[in-house]
């Protein structure tokens, strides 16, 4: 009797240290996995397409994902702190936020995600970031413009490296000019050239009264559109037209002033005068542009991309050629108004600080390596130093580098920016219908939009630290 209790109790003890060990084997297993230095840790880098190469997409095999490879076959080589694989995968940029929520909701992030500001900034507010302000060095805030910098500044912490950008301006068909009268406002082949508020008051009057109607029928001096939230930052420069400023220091909608209305009372004017195309407000930018390709506006908005891909459509044969150059959004104190779509490398929380550290480590080393930056060159750069190796290869980088001290930030680094884009259009289609006076417009607009910034701001760890 005394015997089988005992092996009972022996296999009982037996069994509850078994499963200790066991316990603290996962435990130690987890804790440890991919933080030790002896074990390579896998880390996640997502982005969506934005070039195809290295350096150039003429580069044999180029594909989206060859500069992120390339950057992590070194990065594993040449990092000493731990032994480490990085795992590239690009994202459709219409499945980004689906497969981010998804994987955010899981607790299973990307580590590290390169992507344009604009589309991410969100997830800074939401806390699903960590600030990267102790991997910024000295040089690169030299290097790279202060304008850039407040572009990736959400509150007080820096939560983008800048890597390349993709500066808005105008375009304008300088041969429409030329068939106007209009020569002395041409500027030069790789310029960005600068108009007063008046001087192109006056273009836009030539346009419709000189243009020759047998060359370009059914033309109209300059593009505008209202059909929904895409190209929403053109309008935005465009109520800027008078100094209003938009945002105030906290963050809120300012534009219901004296020169927020100037503003629509302006785009309202040009509408009535027959300056820009009909129907502005059941017109997209897609509509626009299209129509700007085919000579049907002698104005229109671009960025870099638009522009460059406007040139390689015409050298194809899939637009009519003409002579495209560049222009500043006007203001009315002569300062030209210019804004860009910042990209760079941002690091997800993951919770795992050794994942976050060698993610950081691995963001500093694409952004700050001498060799690796020169891929910038395949956007627009934000480094000086890159702008000033290339600006032979490509004269347009001095001229937007030019731009930088003109930029304004058009999304304020507001909490739910994307919703304030559904509110902005269908103001600007009551305006160009006449369903709302100018003044009603920018009122509604700024109640609106403040209560989105509002309702946004008691979710945002930025405004709640």
């Amino acid at each position: 009797m005394f015997k089988k209790r005992y092996f009972t109790l022996s296999l009982a003890i037996v069994l509850v240290l078994s499963i200790l060990a066991g316990c603290t084997g996962k435990e130690e297993s987890e804790s440890s996995k991919g933080t030790t230095s002896k074990d390579e840790m896998a880390i996640k880098v997502w982005l969506t397409p934005q070039w195809k190469g290295v350096l150039d997409s003429s580069e044999d095999g180029a594909d989206y994902d060859s500069f992120f490879k390339h950057a992590a076959e070194r990065f594993s080589e040449e990092y000493k702190d731990q032994k480490v694989k990085v795992e590239v995968e690009v994202i459709a940029s219409d499945q980004r936020d689906e497969l981010l929520n998804v994987s955010l909701n899981g607790g299973t992030p990307p580590d590290v995600f390169f992507e344009s500001v604009f589309a991410m900034g969100d997830y800074a507010h939401r806390g699903a970031l960590v600030p990267l302000n102790d991997i910024v060095d000295d040089e690169s805030k030299k290097d790279i413009a202060q304008s850039h910098w407040n572009n990736v500044t959400f509150g007080d912490d820096i939560y983008f490296y800048p890597f390349s950008q993709n500066p808005g301006t105008l375009a304008y068909n300088a041969d429409m000019f030329k068939a106007a009268g209009l020569e002395k406002y041409i500027g030069g082949e790789s310029d960005i050239k600068t108009w007063t508020l008046a001087e192109y008051e006056e273009i836009l009057k030539a346009l419709k009264d000189n243009l020759p109607k047998d060359k370009y029928s059914n033309a109209f001096p300059m593009g505008l559109y209202a059909l929904n939230n895409q190209g929403d930052t053109w309008n935005l420069a465009y109520l800027r037209m008078f100094g209003n400023q938009f945002f105030d220091g906290e963050g809120n909608i300012i534009v219901n002033d004296e020169n927020g209305v100037k503003a629509a009372d302006w785009l309202k004017k040009i509408y009535d005068n027959g300056y820009t195309n009909p129907g502005v407000e059941s017109v997209s930018s897609n509509d626009v542009n299209a129509m700007f390709q085919n000579q049907q506006l002698a104005v229109s908005f671009t960025n870099a991309i638009l522009f460059n891909n406007a040139k390689a459509d015409m050298e194809s044969g899939k637009a009519p050629k003409f002579d495209i150059r560049l222009a500043n959004i006007p203001s009315e104190s002569g300062d030209p108004l210019t804004f860009t779509y910042v990209t760079g490398a941002t690091v997800f929380n993951t919770k795992d600080e050794a994942r976050i550290k060698v993610s950081k480590d691995f963001v500093k080393f694409i952004s700050t390596d001498a060799e690796l930056v020169k891929s910038s060159k395949n956007g627009v750069p934000v480094r000086t130093s890159v702008t000033e190796e290339f600006s032979s290869e490509n004269p347009y980088f001095a001229a937007y580098s030019a731009n930088d001290q003109y930029m304004f930030n058009f999304t304020g680094n507001v909490p739910g920016y994307g919703q304030l884009r559904q509110v902005l259009y269908p103001e600007l289609q009551a305006l160009y219908t006449g369903a709302k006076t100018s003044k009603e417009v920018v009122e509604s607009y700024q109640t609106k939009g403040n209560e989105v910034i509002e309702t946004s701001k008691a979710d945002s760890v930025i405004y709640n630290k």
